[in-house]
């Protein structure tokens, strides 16, 4: 450890798919077994499984001359409480780094790409041999770091959920989502299959394939052939975009506010008329749900906090 160093160092891992698949099959060779008998190849899940393991590793070693390291698997993070001056490095993918930046409130992030050969990696900048140059620099505050703005859900119940990429707010299963909404002083009763709240950073992901099929669907029916908007804003935007999915006109629900901005002084708001099935996630982790049952209020706005992301 460098003289006079004692920050705390999170790193942040996750299962490989091979270690899934031993917690479902209770061991490799079973697991290698069901593979195998799918006509899949299984060494691809081993190769995936060693270099993961052997980053992690070299990550854990390296990092403990910078400070006190504490290696937090995935699963752990809604319920970790990290110190407000701790330095978090996430051995990714993408998705990882997401997840992990929404339980953060300032602490400052290292995207680590443990495989560059698998993985593009657009929130991991740095590789695991980097992180000897990058964390002390860190630590001086010699690094740039770059904002990415955060959704945040408010629910009348008190519960409250953060999102770094998108909000589903909705029904759980394939059924129709009933519920009131307000944005801009327009209000409207609405049956749709739910609605998406996109961050800058989640516009490339989500709300991307909702733009592509509108525009496929209009070119399909004649309409406009000039390239289409993507969706796509910058990630430390100070606004976010709503888009309600295929939402249903009748005598008694609406489809006029489809799609807009949130800015940060303003809110959408919904009511909903779900007795049962009403949901609200974020960053597409299902089993991370807040219950939006009937008479529940929903206020979406851009959070408060922002994650910081060390490029």
């Amino acid at each position: 450890m460098t003289a006079g160093s004692d920050a705390k160092i999170i790193l942040v891992v996750r299962p490989t798919r091979l270690d899934e698949l031993i917690a479902r099959f209770n061991s490799a060779a079973q697991a290698q077994f069901y593979v195998e008998h799918l006509g899949a190849d299984f060494s691809d899940y081993l190769m995936e499984h060693k270099h993961y393991g052997a980053a992690a590793s070299a990550a854990e070693t390296g990092l403990r001359d910078f400070g006190r390291v504490q290696r937090l698997e995935r699963r752990y993070l809604a319920n970790f409480v990290f110190g407000p001056e701790d330095l978090v490095v996430v051995l990714g993918q993408d998705g990882l780094v997401a997840n992990t930046l929404k339980y953060l409130d300032g602490q400052r992030v290292i995207g680590v790409n443990p495989d560059p050969a698998r993985w593009d990696g657009v929130l991991l900048p740095f590789t695991v041999k980097d992180l000897r140059r990058v964390v002390p620099e860190q630590q001086a505050h010699r690094r740039p770091v770059k904002p990415v703005t955060m959704a945040k859900a408010t629910l009348s119940t008190g519960a409250v959920l953060h999102a770094v990429n998108d909000l589903f707010i909705g029904p759980r299963s394939h059924v129709s989502a009933r519920y009131s909404i307000a944005v801009g002083g327009r209000t409207e009763q609405q049956s749709s299959s739910g609605i998406i709240v996109s961050t800058g950073l989640g516009s490339t992901g989500w709300l991307k394939s909702i733009y592509a099929g509108w525009a496929a669907t209009s070119a399909a029916l004649g309409g406009a052939t000039a390239p289409a908007p993507d969706g796509a804003f910058a990630w430390d935007a100070d606004f976010l975009h709503y888009y309600v999915r295929e939402p249903f006109p009748s005598r008694a629900t609406g489809c006029s506010i489809v799609l807009g901005r949130i800015g940060r002084a303003e809110s959408l708001e919904l009511v909903s008329q779900m007795p049962e099935h009403g949901i609200v996630f974020s960053d597409g982790i299902e089993a991370d749900f807040l219950e939006f049952g009937s008479g529940v209020k929903a206020v979406i706005g851009v959070a408060e906090r922002c994650g910081m992301l060390v490029i």
